[in-house]
Parts: C-alpha cells; sequence; structure tokens
C-alpha cells in the first residue's frame, strides 16, 4: 500500500530525541519565552478560531494583496459559506473586538499559534507557519509606537540576535498616501515596460506595493522615484526622528522611506526587523498602525497599533543556550511488583517541578534502557528492582558524568537529592 506523506510545505515537529532536527524544542522555547516579554509588558492574551469567513481578510489585507489573490486556503462548508485558514492574526483580533463589543475599549493583547498561506517553501517560511503577535488598541499615536520599539528592543536583547536592524518609516494620513500613490504612479507609468509582471500588478492595484519589490530591476528604477517624506506632515517625521534618538543606543534604527509593508491595512507608522542571517527574505518581525481598520470592518472608529513575529524565523538566528533541563530515567526491574515501584515514581515527580522524570515502560533489558537513557541526555537512571522494595531503597546512577558511581540510597534520601537539583 502507497504511503501517505506530509503536504508540501506543512512540517512535522519532532523532538530531539527521534533524531531529527529539533525544531521542535527551539519553537517552544521561542514561544515560552515571547510570552515572558509579552506579560511583562502587561499583554493579554488572546485566542482567535484558525478558521474564519474569506471575507474578513478580503476586507482588511486588501483583494489585491498576494496573500488574498494567491495564498489563501479558502473552500466552501456546506451551506456554501466561502471560510479560509488564517493567514495572519490582526484581522482575527478585530473582528472577535468588534463581535464582543471591546472596540470602545483601551486593550493590549498578545496571540501564538499557527497561520497558513499558499506560498513556496523556504528557509524559515512554511505553508504551515507559527506566528505570535501583539495588537495595541484604542491608543493614537504616540506612546503606544514607544511602546512597541521598547518591546522589540527588548526581544534582540533577550534573543541575542545578531546585528538586528529596526526599519522605521511613516506612511501619513490616507490623503498622504493618496497624493504619493498619484506622484508614484506618474513617475512608474512611463517606464510598465522594465517592469515584471507581478510589480505590473501592483501598480494597477495600490502602487505603493511596488516599493516593496525584490526584483533588482525594480528596484535600480526606484533609485530615482519620489519619496513619501516629501509628502509626510512635519508631525510624522518628528515622530521617526523621535523614536530613533530615544532608542538608539539599544537599537540600530534606519529610516527607511522605503518600506511599506505588505498588507493594504496599514497606515501611519509602520516597521520591520530585519536579520543577514536569514537571506534574502530577512525580515522577522514586523507591523504598524491601521486606525482605520475596525471601521472598515464594521465597527468604531479606534486607533491601533500592532506586530506580528514569524517564530520559526526567530528560532533560526536566536543564540538560545540549549535546554538545560534534567531528566532522571526511572527503570523498574521488579518482576512482581512493578505497581508498587511505579508508585514510587508517581511521587518522586512531585517533589521538583523543574525535574523531568521519565518512567522506562518497556519490558526491555537493564543494559537497554541505560543505552536508552543516555541516548535521551538523561542525567541520572533510578534503578528500582524486587530486593530494592523490599529494603526501601533505589540504585541512582549517574549518566554522562565522568568519575561518577552508582549510590544505593533511601527513598527519603532520593527525594531530597530530586529537592536539591536544578
Amino acid at each position: 500500500m502507497k504511503k501517505i506523506n506530509s503536504l508540501t510545505g506543512m512540517v512535522d515537529l519532532l523532538p530531539s530525541k527521534s533524531n531529527h532536527e529539533d525544531i521542535a524544542n527551539k519553537i517552544y522555547t521561542v514561544e515560552r519565552k515571547l510570552k515572558k516579554i509579552f506579560e511583562n509588558f502587561s499583554f493579554f492574551e488572546i485566542r482567535t478560531p484558525a478558521l474564519e469567513h474569506t471575507a474578513l481578510f478580503e476586507r482588511s489585507v486588501g483583494e489585491s494583496s498576494d496573500i488574498v489573490n494567491k495564498e489563501l486556503y479558502t473552500f466552501l462548508d456546506k451551506n456554501d459559506n466561502s471560510i479560509c485558514l488564517r493567514p495572519e492574526g490582526t484581522a482575527s483580533v478585530i473582528r472577535s473586538v468588534i463581535e464582543k463589543k471591546l472596540d470602545g475599549d483601551l486593550s493590549k493583547f498578545y496571540y501564538l499559534g499557527p497561520m497558513w498561506r499558499y506560498e513556496r517553501p523556504q528557509k524559515g517560511r512554511f505553508r504551515q507557519f507559527f506566528q505570535a503577535g501583539v495588537e495595541v488598541l484604542g491608543y493614537p499615536e504616540g506612546l503606544a509606537e514607544l511602546e512597541l520599539v521598547s518591546m522589540i528592543c527588548n526581544l534582540n536583547k533577550e534573543f541575542k540576535i545578531n546585528n538586528p536592524v529596526l526599519k522605521i518609516n511613516h506612511l501619513g494620513n490616507p490623503e498622504t498616501k493618496e497624493k504619493f500613490s498619484r506622484s508614484l504612479l506618474d513617475y512608474l507609468n512611463p517606464m510598465k515596460s522594465d517592469l515584471n509582471e507581478k510589480d505590473l500588478s501592483r501598480l494597477k492595484n495600490n502602487p505603493l506595493r511596488v516599493l516593496d519589490s525584490k526584483d533588482p530591476k525594480t528596484q535600480e528604477i526606484l533609485k530615482d522615484a519620489p519619496s513619501i517624506s516629501d509628502y509626510l506632515p512635519k508631525s510624522s517625521l518628528e515622530l521617526l526622528l523621535k523614536i530613533k534618538k530615544i532608542f538608539s543606543e539599544e537599537c540600530n534604527i534606519k529610516i527607511d522611506h522605503n518600506l511599506v509593508r505588505g498588507l493594504d491595512y496599514y497606515s501611519g507608522f509602520v516597521f520591520e526587523s530585519i536579520s543577514s542571517d536569514l537571506g534574502a527574505q530577512d525580515a522577522y518581525l514586523g507591523g504598524g498602525r491601521y486606525d482605520n481598520l475596525c471601521s472598515q470592518l464594521g465597527g468604531k472608529d479606534m486607533p491601533a497599533i500592532g506586530m506580528a513575529i514569524g517564530i520559526e524565523r526567530l528560532a533560526l538566528i536566536s543564540s538560545l543556550s540549549k535546554n538545560s533541563r534534567i531528566t532522571i530515567t526511572f527503570i523498574i526491574i521488579s518482576n512482581n511488583n512493578q505497581s508498587k515501584a511505579y508508585k514510587i515514581a508517581h511521587n518522586l515527580r512531585s517533589t521538583n517541578k523543574n525535574i523531568y522524570i521519565d518512567v522506562q515502560l518497556s519490558d526491555a533489558s537493564l543494559k537497554s534502557k541505560l543505552r536508552r537513557a543516555n541516548k535521551d541526555n538523561a542525567s541520572y537512571a533510578v534503578i528500582i528492582g524486587d530486593e530494592e522494595l523490599e529494603s526501601n531503597k533505589v540504585i541512582l546512577k549517574p549518566l554522562n558524568i565522568k568519575d561518577s558511581e552508582q549510590t544505593v540510597m533511601t527513598i527519603n534520601e532520593l527525594k531530597k537529592f530530586i529537592q536539591d537539583l536544578g
């Protein structure tokens, strides 16, 4: 019978002891650290469904965007409603806020979870990927921008990112975007024959998106293009300079007036953090202000700003030390009192929550079980057989530790030993 493989771009996450790269542990570590950072900034977790109405993303992300045009996993449900797997988190959060009538409140939310986009898999990018994000809702432009940049500086330090660059820009108000778009269109129209098919489509549907092109030929054309800085109000330019000044000692901040971000709902301040360790697709987080999104989705006027973080990408470039967990393998070799031996292991598990106790459940030989314990990088093996049970003792055998000998100790002595570990 033909075996069934996983879908392209859908990655199995396996623990290190399965002899595969330990992506699962890296992602777990990144998520745990991110949650700690978010909660340190007084953000609260929100969880939204993986499935949403397709119209939510058509209205928020934009029908002309690559996500809606090419990358949505869309299908009809039993009532012929068009639904899709969420490609990003912000629209779902705003939909939830409107639905629960929270669009008049001040809120600071964070989320973690899988997203789906049908695109070509590449380094740090899959069709099912994990994303974290934060949304600051109800706060006008000003301190909210400082809050997110402060968080990014903190994040880069916590994850020990190598030479990160935070690119920032301002898209002004809707009038600014409209004037600049017309100017950019006038500049690029005479050179349409030199643009690739993708950039021609962007020029037709959203001229600002051409600035985001990765085509070297397009970037060469854009060198003499008008700059949005010529259309921005003084207050927008001053915000960029203020952010750079406040955080310049902690973050390498670059004002980049070609930065637009890829989603239609962005307005005002936008940003992305990049690392050369990721290659051509070098951004690992990005976001911006989206003050008009709530009203566009049927809610109240609500100022908002947020960012999304690619968890796989962050795992690739972070310099995190390996998980230093201490594992004790519990080996039962009793023939007659296995349940009594297991009860001892059960009671030991509550002794120290930072110590992991792995009870080997197979009927393999002691030699095989010790071999497996070494393979799993266990620090100690606790061996208990009929003789040990009768005397209320165990054998503690250090593993992967040079010049260490096994010791016979009582259950209470073992409990004290585990309490003092870690």
